[in-house]
């Protein structure tokens, strides 16, 4: 079906699904808003009421009150409020709503005192023994009894009082009498009295004080006050034990976000994402190396964090149980919005922000061009300062966003709908980053309070364009940075000539920079990468309380994305990339993730409520497929026709692309909880899996356990005297899995482009079991001072088993390579949050401290002395990850983040060794050392929230202290003679190269640094950082100034103010990569982004 016509039918389909859901609840929950005209005189009072009921839905139930009274009644555009108000004003007759009826009484006589009774009941329909009962304005009240009843005299004019209701540790009501003699009043424990609830695994919600693990709950409001267009950004700096580092791919990019460190050698350490209890494949992901500056993206940027309700997020493998191979990294669950009983609700929510380049490297002005060399910056000393400024390159970027919402519904049907448009430019010129999306849910009882159906659909529309990550190629700030200080580079912005003998535009770039480096302007426009995606999602819930005890739920959602990357590269660009005409790629893939899943829960408690049981038993299936293919090609007889009838197909640059696979995970789980009076809790989870990635071997069936124990101290003793308000410790062991790639457990047959058949093979890994972690934690909760001050503390301790490592086949086997699981991964660490709150009069003041640690050590790869099923003796030493000179290595005793480089040679004592004939240093490119680790050694986060009169101040900084990194750009900056440290060099005579080493001539000295990567020694950088990470400052407008209909509120924001303390020239807290590796290298890397802007929030 032609795709236009098909989202055509889906649009009308939508549409109309939405107005059927939505039509009922607008004209139930607008009534009291349509407006009324009428106009009477002398009539009855029963005349005007038949014409009420004939320009409204509202109909009158008379409860023995006369109508034929006549009256005189003039309304224009009323409410029916105002217009009941007119017709019965001087009456005996009194009148209230009720849903979509009028009821009419007589009015009491205000002249005596009226008797009223009632029942105080809370939440559980209990009796509330001694609750205060007060009538607003006098020191006329009583109290319940142990019935919860009570009964007064209200004074005249009665049905004017209002009642007051009020007890110890619940939220105080207030009643109108009006024309009601007997009330049933129920109130509701104060916030601070709640026990919080938590969403966990399955999307399964458990008291706080009931969880023997760690979990940090997250509110909307920390992701949609300072907006990024990946919401998962806004979480950085707010959890501890969480690691977020933004690709450096600009506005939408992906993030590698890590839980309590890197646990696999071989497979992802990034975390799991569960939405409404069903786990998201995170399709996308990836990023750039020095050699590529295709940008990074994730299904997980694709939502719209309006449409977020809260978010949970679980590091401890016990938390993560429960989804087996899938959770072997820590979860973070996001439950969704849905509609809500009532009115029509509309929000509306925009936020605009313009960045600007945040951490940049330092350039010089003060030495021109070198006449020899007339693309370095080696020349003599300017008279005066050049102008030339690299940052005049970016642009101001902007990120504009628009998301709209309705909600609404009756007790047994509510619905919501939401749209949302991010429009964005990057800070380089022509990155572009636009989504769309639309979101439809519906939840309605069949049968009323046993059988409720909920449905949703979404569609997401995205297009980016050009998102730079970093690279030698393709990349606009090599040349940007590089560029001659004596030469002006404005006449290259008109960055194409035309060519009459070729009949088309040519690129204009006469410097010679490095092999593939073109003029900025013509990569920025004449190079475009460009990617499209659609993305379809329908879900469906069922649920059947069977009893007030025991539920079954039946969940299923399909997620489809299709996905169309295309490159084109005009004619006349660097024959690196294409031909003379051009170059041109076209790729497609289509992914469809089908999820299903069954669940029995029982919540029961029984022995006069001392003992509870919390009990689950599920099974769901995961399947998961991809299906991409393309081509790429030079182009051949037409300038810049991109299309794959112009590609020449027999030039060896024409490569086809394909990338299918289908997964499929089944499982059986169950969990159990038994509670004790509120005060002990013992939590067993077992989940039995079988994976497709592990076909052909002997264990597909994987057993995953966990057991948690949480005892509530607060509860078993008093300690109000010592100033505690609640006191919880917990422990609680896990094991979860990590299962090996697809298709290595079969027999593969790797072909190259013609069918030519690789003689890299590897041999079936038919004896593979996934990688194991097993988790340890205990934890403590506590409040002091009524809930004033509370702290989260969690030390924790996993290793990570079976690692999957390649290895060199013996020749007997026919192999090159094969695989063999061995090694073991140690994370220990320390998770804390320290917070206070309170309140004096109308300023207010929260505060919180989260603090992480974590520690990782390779305790083994492959012993000594390990043979695999065949006899074969295997050795694996160590794991190196190459990047021309810089290394990342595993090995034991290291760490997962190691990186080595290499530098200049050495005499016999360890010191550089400097010619003493030539005074020049010369590099070394077969001795690694040691550069450090590109992982933090702590993280803080300090967040502040201050309000006052409506005026909303929150403040949020952040650290990362420890880690090193390395950077090429400064590196080949050095080198052209561009950085500030090569103009100090020159003012200083020299490069110090050590206390008592100097090398006088700078520019030989940086010669070394060759493409950037030669010398890395000399560029290794502290990561420790220091920054105001987030600042907005609101005010909540006075509803009275929009007569009470709508309420309003405007910010400024601020992502990245102010960069405290940094020594790196490149942002230590953005990545080119979201994998495991390539940590830590700045390779002209796109820089982070300060934003500055403000939001509206409007709702109606």
């Amino acid at each position: 079906m032609n795709k236009t016509v098909f989202f055509n039918k889906f649009r009308r389909l939508f549409g109309f699904v939405l107005t059927i859901s939505l039509l009922g609840n607008v004209f139930a929950a607008s009534a009291q808003n349509a407006r009324i005209s009428i106009k009477m005189e002398n009539v009855p009072i029963s005349q005007v009421i038949k014409e009420i009921e004939n320009q409204t839905r509202y109909l009158f139930i008379n409860k023995g009150v006369d109508t034929k009274n006549k009256v005189s009644i003039n309304a224009v555009q009323k409410t029916i409020q105002d217009v009941l108000a007119q017709l019965f004003a001087g009456t005996e007759i009194a009148y209230r709503i009720d849903e979509s009826y009028i009821i009419l009484t007589k009015k009491n006589d205000a002249g005596n005192p009226v008797s009223v009774t009632g029942k105080i009941r809370d939440a559980k329909g209990n009796p509330i023994v001694g609750a205060s009962i007060l009538v607003q304005g006098t020191t006329i009240g009583v109290s319940s009894d142990a019935d919860g009843a009570f009964a007064l005299q209200v004074p005249p004019p009665a049905a004017d009082r209002q009642l007051e209701i009020s007890f110890i540790g619940y939220t105080p009501v207030s009643i109108v009498v009006g024309s009601r003699t007997s009330f049933e009043i129920t109130l509701e424990e104060a916030a601070s009295e709640i026990e919080q609830v938590v969403v966990t695994a399955l999307g399964i919600k458990r008291s706080e004080k009931a969880v023997a693990y760690n979990v940090q709950q997250i509110k909307a409001e920390d992701i949609t006050t300072v907006k990024d267009a990946n919401f998962i950004n806004s979480l950085t700096g707010k959890v501890a034990g969480v690691t977020i580092n933004a690709s450096s791919s600009g506005v939408g990019g992906a993030s590698k976000v890590v839980l309590r460190g890197n646990k696999s050698i071989s497979q992802s350490s990034n975390a799991l994402y569960i939405i409404d209890g069903i786990p998201m494949y995170n399709f996308g992901g990836g990023g750039g190396t020095e050699f590529d500056s295709r940008g990074a993206t994730e299904s997980i940027a694709d939502l719209n964090p309006e449409d977020i309700e809260s978010m949970s997020v679980l590091t401890g493998a016990a938390a993560a149980a429960l989804y087996g191979s899938q959770g072997a990294n820590g979860v973070i669950v996001i439950t969704t919005k849905k509609g809500e009983e009532g009115r029509v609700r509309v929000n509306y929510a925009n936020n605009t922000t313009f960045s600007s380049p945040f951490v940049m490297p330092q350039f010089q002005n003060t030495y021109g061009t070198e006449a020899t060399a007339p693309s370095m910056s080696w020349g003599t000393k300017l008279s005066t300062p050049t102008s030339y400024d690299p940052s005049d390159f970016f642009q101001t970027g902007f990120e504009e966003t628009n998301a709209i919402s309705v909600s609404g519904g009756t007790r047994v049907n509510q619905s919501y709908f939401s749209a949302a448009s991010l429009n964005s430019r990057g800070i380089i010129p022509n990155n572009v980053y636009n989504r769309y999306n639309f979101t439809f849910r519906n939840t309605t009882q069949l049968i009323k309070d046993k059988l409720t159906l909920d449905l949703g659909a979404s569609y997401m529309r995205q297009y980016k364009r050009n998102p730079l990550v970093q690279g030698l190629y393709h990349n606009p700030l090599i040349p940007i940075y590089l560029f001659p200080r004596g030469d002006d580079i404005s006449k290259y912005e008109v960055y194409e000539r035309y060519d009459a003998t070729a009949g088309y535009m040519k690129q204009f770039w006469p410097l010679e920079f490095i092999t593939g480096v073109e003029n900025p302007w013509w990569i920025t426009n004449r190079e475009l990468f460009e990617n499209t995606a659609h993305r379809y999602t329908f879900n469906a819930t069922l649920k059947w309380d069977i009893a007030d005890w025991i539920t079954l739920t039946g969940r299923v959602r399909t997620d489809n994305m299709v996905m169309n990357y295309t490159r084109k590269i005009y004619a006349s660009s660097d024959k690196l990339f294409a031909s003379e005409y051009g170059n041109y790629q076209n790729n497609k893939i289509h992914h469809n993730n089908l999820y299903a899943d069954a669940l029995l829960s029982i919540n029961k408690s029984f022995f006069d409520d001392k003992f509870s049981l919390s009990f689950n038993l599920g099974a769901s299936i995961l399947d998961d497929k991809n299906d991409g293919e393309g081509f790429e090609g030079h182009l051949a007889t037409l300038a810049n026709k991109f299309s794959v009838y112009n590609v020449d197909m027999s030039h060896s640059q024409t490569k086809p692309y394909a990338d299918r696979y289908h997964d499929q995970t089944q499982a059986v789980y169950a969990t159990a909880q038994l509670g004790y009076n509120g005060m002990v809790y013992l939590d067993v989870t077992a989940r039995n899996e079988w994976a497709s990635q592990l076909a052909f071997t002997p264990h597909m069936n994987i057993f995953y356990p966990s057991v948690g124990l949480s005892a509530v101290i607060s509860s078993m003793a008093d300690l109000s005297k010592a100033g505690i308000s609640f006191l919880k410790v917990r422990a609680s062991y896990a094991e979860v899995g990590n299962a090996p790639q697809r298709f290595i457990t079969g027999v593969n047959t790797p072909l190259q482009t013609g069918g030519i058949v690789s003689s890299d093979s590897y041999a079936p890994a038919v004896n593979l079991t996934p990688e194991r972690t097993k988790s340890f934690e205990v934890g403590l909760n506590a409040k002091f001072l009524g809930n004033k001050i509370w702290t989260d503390v969690t030390y924790y301790n996993t290793n990570t088993y079976n690692q999957l490592f390649s290895y060199d086949a013996p020749p007997s086997t026919g192999y090159k390579r094969a695989y063999i699981n061995a090694g073991k991964v140690n994370n220990w660490g320390i998770e804390a949050v320290v917070g206070y709150k309170n309140k004096w009069r109308d300023f207010s003041w929260s505060t919180n401290v989260n603090f992480s640690m974590n520690r990782n050590e390779v305790k083994e790869l492959v012993p000594e002395g390990t043979r695999d099923v065949a006899g074969n003796l295997v050795t694996v030493d160590e794991v190196n990850m190459d990047y021309g000179g810089y290394r990342m290595k595993v090995k034991k005793g290291g760490s997962i983040g190691d990186f080595y480089v290499t530098g200049l040679k050495t005499d016999d004592q360890g010191r550089i060794y400097v010619d003493p004939n030539t005074n020049t240093v010369t590099t070394d490119p077969n001795t690694w050392l040691y550069g450090g680790n590109t992982e933090a050694r702590f993280r803080l986060g300090w967040n502040n929230r201050f309000s006052y009169k409506g005026v909303n101040l929150g403040v949020l900084f952040d650290a990362r202290i420890g880690g090193q990194g390395v950077s090429a750009t400064q590196a080949l900056m050095d080198r052209w003679g561009a950085s500030q440290d090569s103009a100090d060099a020159r003012e200083n005579g020299g490069v110090w190269i050590s206390e008592d080493q100097k090398v006088p001539d700078a520019r030989v000295f940086y010669a070394n640094n060759g493409n950037g990567l030669s010398m890395l020694s000399h560029y290794v950088y502290s990561m420790t950082n220091v920054r105001l990470r987030e600042l907005t400052l609101g005010y909540d407008l006075p509803s009275r100034w929009f007569n009470d209909k709508i309420g309003m509120t405007v910010s400024l924001v601020g992502r990245n103010l102010w960069m405290i303390y940094n020594k790196a020239p490149f942002d230590p807290e953005i990545t080119a990569s979201t994998g495991t590796y390539y940590q830590g290298l700045d390779y002209f890397m796109q820089p982070s982004a300060r934003t500055i802007g403000f939001s509206v929030r409007l709702q109606f």
